[in-house]
């Protein structure tokens, strides 16, 4: 059997990486007993030293779970708000509308009725059927 250059490679990233991982095993360094120090500290913080295997578990992925959501919806959300908070804070200082982004542009154009159905009507997704 005939192993190809990428079947090599990933066998010997495995092996170094379980040398690796028994090695941190059976010598602990500070590191790692650092972080075993904040285990406990959250399982002591969260009394889950109490709770059964299974409660532990169930309790630690809807952790996970609400994190990771959260993580997410910052990282794809937050830097368009921050850029439109960023836009209306210029806009009040120096009073110059040509540095308005399109969700401000949009905004201010369905503040005002007389735009509002201009809009609507040349908008992506026509609101109301044409003659």
């Amino acid at each position: 059997m005939l192993l190809d250059s990428a079947s090599v490679s990933t066998v010997i990233l495995l092996a170094a990486a379980s040398g690796l991982l028994i090695a941190t095993m059976l010598y602990p360094s500070s590191l790692l007993r650092w972080l075993q120090r904040k285990r406990y500290q959250y399982e002591v913080t969260f009394s889950l030293y109490m709770l059964t295997p299974t409660e532990k578990f169930i309790l630690n992925s809807l952790l996970f779970l609400l994190l990771s959501l959260f993580i997410i919806a910052a990282s794809l959300y937050l830097p368009e708000h921050v850029m439109i908070i960023a836009n209306r804070m210029f806009y009040y200082f120096s009073g110059d509308d040509s540095n308005l982004s399109a969700a401000d542009a949009a905004a201010a154009a369905h503040s005002n009725p007389a735009t509002m159905h201009t809009q609507i009507m040349n908008g992506p997704g026509k609101a109301y059927m044409e003659p």
